[in-house]
C-alpha cells in the first residue's frame, strides 16, 4: 500500500536521471523518482544479526598483508565485542574494525602494490539488491570497497523536515526518501559492510547539481550538509522510532573520513571545509592514473580517465560516463548492449593494466547501484573485479586503507612515485633509490584528445 505523498527511489536510476540535459558539462542529477513507496508503521522486528553472516563467510585469499595492508583472515561471529551505545543507540563504539592489517611502509627499491578501489555512489539497498550483491562478492574475493552513504537514505520521508540544505527549503531532494523496507535493508548491509573491512563514508544527502546546487556551496555551507548526514546516520532511531533494531557498530564520527560530492561540483571549497569536518581524503575530481597528491591538508584521490575502446578520446572511470557515450539513455537497444558491455570492460582493464605494468598508481573505479541497459555495468564491475582482485601485487582496498597506506611511506618515495606519467615504469625498473627516477616535477599526464559533442556527452560523475 503506498502512503499519500510517498515515494521510493530505486537506486540506480535515481542516480542521474536528470544527466541528459547536462550531457555536454558531464554532469548529472539525480531526479528520477519510482513509483511506490513503503507504508510506515510499527517498528520492525529485530534486523538480522550481521554477525552472524561474518562468521559464515571466510574470505578465500582472506590474509592480504604485506606493503599494501589489507585483510586478515575473515572474523568469527566472536570478534565483534558487544558495543558501547552512543547517543541514541542507533551507533556503538565495538573496538577497531574487525579484519584489517596495518600498513607498512616499502623497504627501499620495493615496488608498490597495485592498489584498486571500487566505489559506491549513494549505496542504498533497494528491490534491486546490489549493495548485497557486491558486498557478498568482495568477501569473497578478499576485496574491501568503499560505500559512500547518502544520508538521506536513513532518513524516513515523514521526518524530511529534519534536514535544511543550504540554499534550498527544508526537507528538498533531488533524490527520493526511501521506504521503511529500503532503509532497514540499507542498514543490515551498512552494519554488515562495516564488519566485514569496508569503509561507509559520505555521498552528502539531497544530491543538488547545477549552478545552484552544491556548485554554489561555501565552505560553510559543505560543514553544513556534512553534519546533517552524519546526524541522520547517527540518529535513525530517533527518526523511524526503531528503538529495539541493532546498532551501527562503529562511531560515525571517527569512521566518516571522505566522500565524493555529488555531479564532483563545489569541489574546491569542499576541499577547504574537509579538515575541520575530520576528512583525510576527496574523491570528487577528476583526473588522470597517476599518484596521488594532497590539497588543503586532504589526499586528493579523483576518479580517472580511462580508454574508451573505438574512441578517440577518454573518459572517466565510472559507469554513468560509459552509459552518457554508449545509449546516452537508461534503456537503449538490447542488440547494442553486448557491444557496450564488451567496451566498458575492455577500458577499465586496460586502464588497469597499465597502471600495473607501468607506474603502478592506484586505479579508482566508481559506480551506482542501478540496473541501467539491463544491468551490463554491474556485470561489467563484477567481471572486472574477479579479474583484477585475485592478480599478484594488487590490493583492492577502500580509500581508508589507501590512505592509511599513503599516510605511511615515506614522503621522499611518494614525490618520487608522482613524477611519473600515466602508465610510465621507472626507467631503470622498481629496485632504486627514489633519486634515481626521472628529474622533472610532479606530473599529469599529457593533455588527451577530447569529443564533447551532442552525441558524446561528458560529465563529472
Amino acid at each position: 500500500m503506498r502512503v499519500a505523498g510517498t515515494v521510493r527511489t530505486t537506486i540506480g536510476l535515481a542516480a542521474g536521471a536528470a544527466v541528459l540535459a547536462w550531457a555536454v558539462a558531464w554532469v548529472y542529477e539525480d531526479g528520477k523518482l519510482m513509483p511506490g513507496g513503503i507504508e510506515r508503521g510499527a517498528a520492525p522486528a529485530r534486523a538480522p544479526d550481521a554477525r552472524a553472516e561474518a562468521a559464515g563467510g571466510a574470505r578465500a585469499g582472506a590474509e592480504r598483508a604485506g606493503a599494501g595492508g589489507g585483510r586478515a583472515e575473515r572474523p568469527g561471529s566472536n570478534a565483534l565485542r558487544k558495543g558501547r551505545l552512543i547517543g541514541d543507540g542507533s551507533t556503538s563504539y565495538t573496538g577497531p574494525q574487525p579484519g584489517l592489517t596495518p600498513p607498512r611502509r616499502l623497504a627501499p627499491g620495493e615496488r608498490p602494490p597495485q592498489f584498486v578501489v571500487f566505489s559506491w555512489d549513494g549505496a542504498g539497498e533497494d528491490d534491486n539488491r546490489l549493495f548485497s550483491r557486491f558486498r557478498r562478492l568482495g568477501r569473497e574475493l578478499g576485496a574491501t570497497q568503499t560505500f559512500f552513504l547518502s544520508g538521506i537514505y536513513l532518513l524516513p520521508e515523514a521526518e524530511r523536515m529534519r534536514y535544511a540544505p543550504p540554499g534550498k527549503p527544508r526537507g528538498a531532494s533531488d533524490i527520493g526518501y526511501l521506504g521503511d523496507e529500503s532503509i532497514r535493508r540499507t542498514l543490515t548491509e551498512v552494519r554488515q559492510a562495516w564488519i566485514e573491512g569496508n569503509e561507509i563514508a559520505t555521498h552528502f544527502n539531497g544530491h543538488f547539481c547545477g549552478p545552484k546546487g552544491v556548485a554554489s556551496w561555501s565552505p560553510a555551507q559543505w560543514r553544513s550538509e556534512t553534519a546533517q548526514a552524519r546526524w541522520f546516520v547517527k540518529h535513525w532511531r530517533t527518526t523511524t522510532g526503531w528503538t529495539t533494531a541493532e546498532p551501527l557498530p562503529f562511531d560515525y564520527d571517527k569512521e566518516l573520513i571522505g566522500g565524493r560530492a555529488p555531479c564532483l561540483e563545489g569541489r574546491l571549497n569542499l576541499l577547504k571545509a574537509g579538515r575541520s569536518m575530520g576528512f583525510r581524503y576527496d574523491s570528487s575530481g577528476s583526473g588522470d592514473q597517476v599518484w596521488p597528491r594532497q590539497r588543503y591538508g586532504l589526499w586528493d584521490i579523483p576518479l580517472q580517465r580511462v580508454p574508451m575502446p573505438g574512441r578517440n578520446f577518454e573518459v572517466l572511470s565510472m559507469d554513468y560516463n560509459f552509459l552518457a557515450n554508449q545509449s546516452k539513455g537508461y534503456n537503449g537497444p538490447p542488440s547494442r548492449r553486448p557491444l557496450w558491455k564488451h567496451q566498458m570492460r575492455a577500458g577499465l582493464l586496460r586502464g588497469f593494466e597499465r597502471a600495473y605494468t607501468g607506474n603502478r598508481a592506484p586505479m579508482v573505479i566508481g559506480n551506482h547501484f542501478e540496473h541501467w541497459n539491463g544491468g551490463i555495468y554491474m556485470d561489467v564491475v563484477e567481471d572486472v573485479m574477479r579479474e583484477v582482485c585475485r592478480k599478484q601485487e594488487v590490493r583492492c582496498v577502500s580509500f581508508r586503507q589507501l590512505v592509511d597506506w599513503l599516510d605511511a611511506q615515506d614522503p621522499r618515495v611518494l614525490s618520487a612515485l608522482r613524477k611519473l606519467g600515466v602508465g610510465e615504469a621507472p626507467p631503470n625498473g622498481w629496485g632504486i633509490s627514489p633519486a634515481a627516477f626521472p628529474e622533472r616535477p610532479d606530473r599529469r599526464h599529457a593533455r588527451h584528445v577530447r569529443v564533447a559533442t551532442a552525441d558524446a556527452p561528458r560529465h563529472r560523475h
